[in-house]
């Protein structure tokens, strides 16, 4: 199981060289603003204003370089970027002829993500010891795989659905076995969530289909339109609803599984149904709080639209597409969480009692 667990990770990481040697990546430069002016053009009623900054370069053969960037402001907020000195900004390179050309592209805020990183890892690591660290090491790979694996192979044109799947299969198998162990436990909340999946993905294609989505519901979905336009944007709607269910089917399949191979561990006299209802009974107070949960986390996203719904007719509302595609995957994300419950409850069950004991070849602790 463990070689052909590595195995199937190594050909997916694989797949990510040889999809991406055709992928240009535009070249970009971190700055600090040393200085900001604004300047003021225009006649009339189309007088508008920019801000003329010089930025001392921090990295590469330039370092230590000042230049000077004009950075127009529209009034919408949305787009603008306004800048103050000491604030550390991302540039975008472009060359012209023999001169390298910069314009602002966004503040740099990698650092702030960078302190929540480490407090979050000091905090995995500190409360959950062994098991934290084995976590951290499955989210990594799960990223790892989501970057260099599925996106890749969305890019030239594989299945967005099957690409999907095949990742959330690897990365549930990465996380079970990492965290729960080479064991029965493990295999058992594998196998009820990647049939829980492949249920939110059929639930997600019929949600698409009869609601005529187009997967150009934001505006992220249109900036990849422009630089994409073959791909199939339903799909990868379809997608992204099963890549957001992923981690609260897992967290319910491995729970499940969990209880019931402690239940087993204490009295390994009981059947497959009295295993089956004690799992079912956990499941159903799980149930409650996780569906709530993943249903609050789609609400909280999309409190924007929310606060739309004050604006406009609500018939008009409930009917937009990336409100309906908000709610579809709220809705279809807790069904998979249910469903997770009888099928881990029901594998669990038949693998910890009848499973031999020799097949807990790796296990972590219970």
């Amino acid at each position: 199981m463990k070689k052909l667990l590595l195995f199937f990770i190594f050909v997916m990481m694989s797949f990510s060289s040889v999809f991406a040697e055709d992928m240009q990546i535009l070249p970009s430069q971190t700055g600090i603003v040393k200085n900001v002016e604004y300047v003021d053009f225009g006649e009339g009623d189309n007088v508008q204003t920019k801000q003329t900054v010089e930025i001392m370069l921090l990295k590469g053969a330039l370092r230590g370089s000042m230049v000077k960037v004009d950075n127009m402001l529209t009034g919408n907020p949305y787009y603008d970027i306004r800048l103050q000195n000491g604030v550390k900004v991302l540039l975008h390179v472009e060359t012209d002829g023999d001169e390298l050309v910069f314009s602002v592209e966004d503040i740099c805020r990698s650092g702030v993500l960078m302190w929540l990183g480490l407090i979050f890892c000091g905090l995995l690591i500190y409360v959950g010891r062994k098991k934290g660290l084995c976590s951290l090491v499955s989210i990594i790979m799960t990223c790892a795989l989501i970057y260099y694996a599925l996106t890749p192979m969305m890019l030239v044109g594989l299945n967005p659905v099957l690409s999907t799947i095949l990742v959330c299969i690897a990365s549930t198998a990465v996380t079970m076995y990492l965290v729960g162990g080479f064991n029965r436990k493990s295999t058992s909340a594998t196998v009820g969530c990647v049939l829980s999946l492949i249920f939110a993905g059929f639930l997600s294609m019929i949600a698409v289909k009869f609601a005529h989505l187009s997967g150009l519901n934001n505006e992220n979905s249109i900036f990849l339109y422009s630089a994409h336009p073959e791909l199939n944007f339903v799909s990868i709607t379809i997608s992204m609803i099963i890549l957001a269910t992923l981690g609260a089917v897992m967290d319910v399949g491995m729970s499940i599984a969990s209880t019931i191979n402690e239940i087993y561990s204490v009295d390994n006299t009981k059947t497959v149904k009295d295993l089956f209802v004690s799992g079912m009974n956990v499941g159903r107070d799980i149930i409650g709080t996780m569906a709530n949960t993943l249903i609050l986390v789609y609400m909280g996203s999309a409190l924007p639209l929310l606060l739309l719904a004050s604006n406009i007719d609500f018939q008009k509302f409930i009917n937009l597409g990336q409100v309906v595609t908000e709610i579809a995957s709220a809705l279809i994300g807790s069904s998979a969480i249910i469903i997770c419950v009888p099928v881990t409850a029901f594998v669990a069950s038949e693998l910890i009692k009848n499973m031999p004991e020799k097949y807990d070849f790796f296990n972590l602790g219970n």
